[in-house]
């Protein structure tokens, strides 16, 4: 059997099929693409990135306020700031591997475009139109919802540091890249499993960590390269 393709791993990711595949072709190409290779058959995804953020800030306000109903404007504003900024975005665009999919020029290519938070939070919004105008706004929530649901989770615990936060916000800072989490085993029955992970910057490994889901083995590990890095500042 033939092996399945970037475009047809992130739908399945995503949760959603395209009746019209033009339309997620748009979204994954970027601007770099058509300047190499010009092509008057295709767009790149600048349009359907713009209509992205405003579909992605109309569903995400509106979730806020069913989840948090007596929450102040001013707190629903920071909390929507969190869960649509370049670092949350290009988080779940890493999760979905939406990098493998996109068609890049080689100039972006050779400089890490796949990687950069930057081009993938816009990569995201521009595949969140594009699942708008192919299935409309219900189709669009459904996979908000889905991909935006651990984000949800965290937000309704503030008591739990966020050390996945902090680090991904260092990374882009200092290097314009994404840590990289990987499980290195799993063990013990389906009702208790233990997860351990390993967490790399740039190839180098900066953090492991054990716990109970693959969320809190991340953000152990994540909180270890925080002290790692402390440490080698210090």
């Amino acid at each position: 059997m033939p092996s399945e393709s970037p475009v047809d791993r992130l739908c399945d990711r995503l949760g959603y099929r395209f009746r019209d595949p033009v339309l997620l072709r748009e979204a994954l190409t970027h601007k770099s693409h058509l300047n190499e290779l010009p092509d008057p058959t295709r767009r790149d995804s600048e349009r359907l990135e713009f209509l992205g953020d405003a579909v992605l800030d109309l569903v995400i306000s509106d979730l806020l306020l069913v989840r948090f109903p007596e929450a102040p404007e001013g707190e629903l504003s920071k909390l929507k700031a969190r869960l649509v900024s370049e670092v949350a975005l290009s988080s779940v665009a890493k999760e979905l591997d939406l990098g493998a999919a996109l068609a890049l020029g080689r100039g972006e290519e050779l400089t890490g475009g796949r990687e950069k938070p930057s081009l993938l939070a816009d990569a995201l919004e521009a595949v969140l139109a594009a699942v708008y105008l192919d299935g409309g706004l219900d189709a669009a929530r459904a996979v908000i919802v889905r991909m935006c649901e651990g984000a949800f989770e965290d937000l309704s615990r503030p008591d739990v540091t966020d050390h996945k936060t902090a680090l991904q916000e260092w990374c882009q800072r200092e290097f314009d890249v994404l840590p990289v989490y990987a499980v290195l085993r799993e063990s013990g029955p389906d009702h208790r499993k233990t997860f351990e992970v390993r967490l790399t910057i740039r190839d180098e490994v900066y953090g492991t960590g054990t716990g109970r889901s693959k969320k809190e083995a991340e953000q152990q590990a994540a909180r270890m390269a925080l002290e790692k890095i402390k440490q080698r500042s210090s």
